[in-house]
């Protein structure tokens, strides 16, 4: 299990990196890069860098070429937050979970759907049973209901 000070720093890193990839970086192979999470080994001398990017396989290998030849702006982003006596050397990842969730989604409604006959969506939901008993207006059958005593119905006495 990580120690709370290797989570910090991860978070750190993760925290720098995608702001520097979002709003410092030049490199327009870099443009459509989300990062994802970091993990940083026990002696905080590697950080792994998780990343989405949304494309083909040559667009999210091109963006993974410019991430790692931007690696040296990014580290030192990192150096300069962290301020620890060893900087990690940062190695990007693609994580493909992003998009493993929206092939997930997608199959599931698909599913939903094909489950459902034709037609079946249109009507309405028959309401709890005994909702035969209300009239159009939503109450009861006047010949079920007794009146209830209250101040109007009693009679005062002079």
């Amino acid at each position: 299990m990580p120690s709370h000070r290797s989570l910090r720093v991860a978070e750190a890193i993760r925290e720098v990196v995608a702001s520097a990839v979002l709003f410092e970086a030049s490199d327009p192979r870099i443009r459509g890069v989300t990062v994802l999470r970091s993990e940083v080994s026990g002696d905080l001398r590697n950080a792994t860098v998780y990343v989405s990017v949304m494309g083909t396989p040559g667009e999210q290998k091109l963006a993974l070429a410019g991430l790692k030849h931007a690696a040296g702006f990014l580290q030192a982003k990192v150096a300069a937050r962290l301020q620890t006596k060893v900087t990690p050397v940062l190695s990007f990842k693609i994580d493909d979970s992003v998009k493993k969730s929206v092939e997930m989604a997608r199959l599931i409604a698909e599913a939903v759907a094909s489950d459902r006959k034709p037609g079946e969506g249109d009507a309405p939901a028959p309401g709890p049973e005994g909702a035969d008993d209300e009239d159009e207006g939503g109450r009861e059958d006047e010949g079920d209901v007794l009146p209830r005593p209250g101040p109007a119905s009693e009679p005062r006495d002079p």
